[in-house]
């Protein structure tokens, strides 16, 4: 494909505040429903020393009039497709929820063309490699709701508001469809570093299938375990921003495998 634009980059990675020349980059990837805003706290965190990325996928927000993606394989193919292959400074991969499969996608591709991430991140999110859990896309706006209030998901909670209400559904559900008909592909394992992050009372997401995570990867291989549920990091973030700088900094190493 061409190269693409600044504006084609600009509409799905969004860069919230200015960070230092050559500073490690960290491409974060929202859930299910999500945006990139949900990450400006990261933003606010963590910068200028990290330069923090946040995708922005279609269907929602300033993107609502574009059809939202319904493959987390494309999603992952379009983003390679937008990173620059000349842009050698260390890339963090961060995704929460269904971002963290996006980004385990993103990582493969990656490694294949010889530019594997320095580091994986996956945030509340089962191993891939786990047999799927419970699917809701194809049940009925009700049961759809339901599910995000079981997950407490500030970003993606739906509002009272019946008119945007019906704009956020379409999204939602697309985003559940996309990640709920994923399958992960044979291929070799990566060879980066990958850290699992979850919630300890996280209703979807125990300890032992975020640590399953470990299979994914040849490399080191870490499991975090924070206080709270599958939105554990909206109460903690400087803990998990302290954590995340002191592995792209290489302040902290992962150690074993």
């Amino acid at each position: 494909m061409t190269s693409p634009t600044k504006a084609e980059r600009d509409l799905w990675i969004r860069q919230f505040r200015p960070s230092t020349p050559y500073a490690p980059r960290l491409l974060c990837l929202p859930h299910a429903g999500g945006s990139a805003g949900f990450y400006l706290s990261f933003s606010q965190a963590l910068s200028p020393e990290v330069r923090v990325l946040a995708v922005q996928y279609p269907g929602r927000q300033d993107r609502h009039g574009e059809p939202a993606a319904l493959s987390i394989t494309l999603l992952a193919e379009t983003l390679f497709d937008l990173l620059d292959p000349e842009d050698i400074t260390p890339l963090t991969l961060f995704g929460h929820s269904m971002g963290s499969v996006v980004a385990y996608e993103l990582a493969r591709l990656l490694q294949a063309a010889s530019r594997p991430p320095a580091l994986l991140v996956a945030s509340a999110r089962r191993s891939p490699f786990l047999r799927p859990g419970p699917s809701f896309h194809h049940l009925g706006d009700a049961a759809i709701l339901a599910e995000v209030s079981l997950l407490n998901g500030v970003d993606a909670a739906p509002t009272e508001d019946p008119g945007i209400l019906q704009m956020a559904l379409p999204a939602l559900r697309a985003d559940f469809r996309a990640v709920e008909t994923y399958r992960v592909a044979p291929g070799p394992a990566l060879t980066c570093p990958v850290i699992a992050m979850t919630g300890v009372d996280d209703p979807r997401v125990p300890p032992a299938d975020a640590g399953a995570w470990s299979t994914t990867t040849s490399g080191p291989f870490a499991l975090s375990v924070h206080p709270g549920g599958h939105f554990y990091l909206v109460d903690r973030v400087p803990e998990v921003t302290t954590e995340l700088k002191d592995l792209i900094t290489g302040v902290r190493t992962l150690i074993g495998s």
